[in-house]
């Protein structure tokens, strides 16, 4: 598991494992989401199954598939409520789409710089997307 920090409140990973749970709960997070279409992966790791190890540590899972063809702002405005509930963790299949979504829902509420740099601090670049944070 590669959990990239971009807030402390908010992180960003690629796929993560059913077995992962425990630890995602151990370190502090109450909130996961899956930003990865189900198509994606094998129903080992689809939404269900990565649901069902989540829920069973107490955590809340929300599910918010994002593709770059399709993202919308209902997906940023979902995305934006979940992880207002505490320490969020989203996973796509590099952690790039959460952190775009993320993004897109910290414009207007944080100076784009902000946010490019806290991206940046995750491993994600970002800058590109510059004209629409602001």
């Amino acid at each position: 598991m590669d959990i990239r920090q971009i807030t402390p409140a908010y992180a960003s990973a690629p796929q993560i494992n059913p077995a992962d749970a425990g630890a995602i709960k151990a370190a502090g997070f109450v909130t996961v989401i899956c930003n990865r279409p189900d198509a994606e992966v094998p129903p080992s790791h689809q939404a269900d199954a990565v649901r069902a190890a989540i829920e069973a540590e107490g955590l809340t899972f929300v599910v918010n598939p994002v593709t770059h063809q399709g993202l919308n702002a209902d997906m940023v405005a979902l995305q934006a409520q979940a992880a207002a509930s505490g320490k969020t963790l989203a996973y796509c299949a590099s952690g790039t789409r959460s952190t775009i979504v993320w993004a897109l829902g910290q414009a207007g509420k944080m100076d784009p710089d902000d946010i490019i740099a806290a991206a940046a601090t995750g491993g994600y670049d970002i800058s590109g997307l510059r004209d629409r944070l602001g």
